[in-house]
């Protein structure tokens, strides 16, 4: 016999208070609470190689550049995330009555991981075609050079482009920013089994 579990309801403003005292961060995700595994070492140098090539490429424009622990709330579908790496224009838009967390990005970019791709490519970016300031999303493979792109042009029409070749040049077309997808898997060791 099989006991059913049922799990509990959370509301964006508990999780927000037990969010603020943990040591470890977690998703919020239609009133569950979802731990966040931890990143591994490739995972870190492709979000970091990104955002430090960004946060230098944006210097005294009207734009703020995040690395995972900026938190997002995405009000349609009551998801509280922590994108790798999110650009916000300024002024920053924050969530009613928070000033940990943001509303309106308009590039973000995550890296894959085995037990999170499928999610950050369909149900993830679904949430983030949600927020209207989103114009840009990019998809980083941590095994093997691969980098998804998608554009929004214009209302519920969006640009795919893959890139493979370390020589590529990835162009944003949100901001005005490129870097080689050399740059972007810099140090990183595909020869280590990472989860």
């Amino acid at each position: 016999m099989t006991i059913a579990q049922t799990q509990r309801y959370y509301s964006p403003e508990e999780y927000l208070e037990l969010e603020v005292n943990s040591e470890e961060r977690h998703e919020y995700i239609d009133g569950q609470i979802i731990p966040m595994t931890g990143g591994t070492p490739n995972h870190n140098k492709l979000a970091g190689n990104l955002y430090a090539a960004i946060l230098f490429a944006l210097k005294r424009q009207p734009y703020e550049v995040y690395y995972t622990d900026q938190r997002l709330w995405i009000p349609n579908r009551q998801i509280h995330t922590y994108p790798d790496v999110m650009i916000v224009k300024t002024p920053l838009e924050y969530k009613e009555g928070r000033r940990d967390t943001l509303i309106n990005p308009v590039f973000i970019a995550e890296v894959l991981s085995k037990s999170t791709k499928s999610y950050d490519r369909d149900e993830k970016f679904a949430a983030y075609r949600t927020i209207p300031s989103f114009q840009e999303y990019v998809l980083i493979d941590q095994y093997k050079m691969h980098v998804e792109q998608y554009f929004k042009t214009e209302n519920n029409k969006w640009i795919f482009s893959e890139y493979e070749d370390g020589d590529v040049i990835l162009s944003l077309a949100s901001v005005s920013f490129q870097i080689t997808l050399a740059d972007i898997y810099d140090k990183v060791d595909f020869n280590v089994e990472e989860e």
